[in-house]
């Protein structure tokens, strides 16, 4: 799938997974949100790599995903 224009990137650091399954139920979660082109947590280095339509999800919607799959996030400084 391609990125629309619309799309954008959005970088979360989160807290407190400790294990791969943490991994896909973050991926899971976020994924089913509307205007969520693409998710990829980053295990090693506790960062959720978003691309989406902010018009559809903003930011604060993607840290209540995740909270509500039991994890903490905010968004990161870069």
């Amino acid at each position: 799938m391609s990125a629309t224009a619309t799309a954008t990137r959005t970088v979360l650091r989160a807290e407190g997974f400790s294990c791969p399954s943490c991994v896909q139920k973050i991926e899971k979660r976020v994924g089913r949100l509307a205007g969520v082109e693409s998710v990829k947590v980053h295990f090693a280095s506790s960062r959720i790599e978003v691309v989406h339509d902010p018009a559809k999800t903003g930011v604060d919607d993607l840290v209540a995903a995740v909270r509500k799959a039991g994890y903490v996030a905010r968004p990161a400084a870069f």
